[in-house]
């Protein structure tokens, strides 16, 4: 397996991708820290993996507060000794809106959930994995921020485009402390909140617009967040994975 006894965190972990990815670390032998907003759901995907077999536990931390990743982070090491991988998955947006219409305060909460959030986490675990002279980070961005192509929302897109500028100076930085930072840009996804965005009819339309004439699955974008997180990947670093059927080729 490819993760044996690896110790693994994955923000947003209680639905969507980030419930997906953890799962299938799991499965590949990995230790699992999973932590949402929403603690009853980070509670929940750490039963199911315990529940395979692996070792997991569900945190309730809001990803772009230092206190509360620093305390994940803590609890973490003094439970493993390590964190090998982190996986920045937590985000997203719940309404398409004009940016006219995009409040000061909406403007600041998805910012900050999309974008502080991978550089809260990140600068959480880079003493441990400096000191262990090696680790993973995987980002999760988006589609949008790749190209104009998919229409969601202006603060979404900035926050996603952030996200890339950010893997890329990261990479540059420690790079020399053996750690890697890379990004997924997954395409539309059939997520939950995927769903509830758009109606049938338009998520039909949706997959007319990508050359494979579907939208993605959560597990083809994990099993892309896998191969960054895996040895496989190791001389890859500072890049943007694009998953997303030919939806948008940068």
């Amino acid at each position: 397996m490819r993760f044996e006894g690896r110790v693994v965190i994955v923000t947003g972990a209680a639905r969507g991708i980030g419930a997906v990815t953890a799962e299938a670390f799991a499965r590949e032998g990995a230790r699992l820290a999973v932590l949402d907003l929403d603690g009853a759901g980070a509670d929940a995907t750490a039963k199911r993996l315990r529940e395979t077999g692996a070792e997991a536990v569900g945190f309730r931390a809001d990803a772009a507060a230092p206190g509360d990743v620093r305390g994940v982070v803590d609890a973490v090491v003094d439970r493993w000794q390590r964190v090998d991988v982190l996986v920045n998955n937590a985000g997203g947006f719940a309404t398409i809106r004009a940016t006219e219409d995009i409040t000061d305060a909406e403007w600041e909460s998805i910012l900050r959930s999309n974008l502080t959030s991978v550089f809260v986490a990140s600068r959480a675990v880079l003493p441990v994995m400096k000191r262990q002279r090696a680790g993973r980070i995987v980002n999760v961005s988006s589609v949008v921020a790749r190209g104009g192509a998919v229409r969601v929302t202006s603060h979404y897109a900035a926050a996603k485009a952030g996200v890339v500028g950010f893997t890329r100076h990261l990479a540059l930085e420690v790079g020399p402390d053996g750690i890697t930072v890379n990004a997924v840009a997954p395409g539309t996804t059939m997520t939950e909140r995927v769903k509830a965005l758009r109606t049938p009819e338009q998520t039909r339309e949706v997959a007319q617009t990508i050359p494979v004439r579907r939208l993605g699955e959560p597990m083809e974008i994990a099993e892309a967040i896998l191969f960054l997180a895996s040895d496989a990947a190791s001389f890859v670093n500072g890049a943007t994975l694009d998953v997303n059927g030919g939806q948008v080729m940068a």
